[in-house]
């Protein structure tokens, strides 16, 4: 029986799929591996290799995702026929695993393909993020799922994506909160605080952030929860 090893760049992500621990890997009821990697293409690449070497002979890239596609709203999810980083250089995801994956997401699901783009860093303002939808047609944005196919197709391993929308193209971040967020999504309240007494006007972004996050959760949750390993 193949193994799935599935990527979470965050906690809360991760937390979706069950009970885990960080700092190592966890196997799933169903026998899936799963790691929490910290956000970005090194860690994810680290965590990639992990997998692979625990015996995952498929990966699977699972989170949240920006929207660049003016059309996707919050808690749209994302199965795309391939990830870029922009540069040209293309990884393609399983057509069987993507197929299967948006049965199990359900008729009620509102699913996307197309192409999802992998940054270095996050696009902070709806303006990068209509710069890169006009410059790569990426459907969406995130930060591990290159990194991540790049190591399957070195391993040849099967690779697919299930992300879920969480800030739309119009929405940009609040630096209050990327600067109070740490490499695995947790937040430093103390800081958020600090941050948000000293840019005040972020107050508003960060309460439709915080609405997106609740939707975009209960949606990837959904997702997880039909299953999501190699059939």
């Amino acid at each position: 029986m193949s193994v799935t090893g599935i990527v979470a760049a965050l906690t809360a992500e991760a937390r979706t799929l069950g009970p885990v621990r960080a700092n190592q890997i966890n196997t799933l009821a169903d026998g899936t591996l799963l790691i929490i990697s910290g956000m970005g293409p090194q860690a994810a690449t680290r965590a990639a290799q992990a997998l692979v070497g625990a015996g995952a002979r498929s990966l699977l890239s699972f989170g949240l995702a920006g929207a660049l596609d003016p059309g996707l709203g919050a808690g749209a999810v994302l199965l795309p026929a391939a990830v870029t980083d922009g540069t040209g250089v293309v990884h393609r995801t399983c057509a069987v695993w993507r197929a299967q994956l948006a049965v199990r997401a359900g008729a009620g699901a509102e699913h996307h393909g197309g192409t999802l783009l992998s940054v270095a860093q996050p696009l902070m303002t709806a303006s990068a993020k209509s710069e890169a939808w006009g410059r790569t047609h990426a459907c969406a944005v995130d930060m591990e799922s290159f990194a991540i196919g790049r190591v399957a197709t070195e391993q040849q391993s099967d690779f697919a994506i299930a992300r879920v929308v969480i800030d739309t193209a119009v929405d940009s971040l609040p630096g209050s909160v990327t600067r109070a967020t740490d490499a695995r999504g947790e937040l430093n309240y103390p800081r958020l605080l600090s941050g948000l007494l000293r840019s005040p006007a972020e107050l508003l972004a960060l309460l439709r952030l915080a609405r997106r996050y609740r939707l975009a959760m209960a949606s990837l949750r959904r997702l997880g929860q039909q299953g999501l390993a190699l059939p």
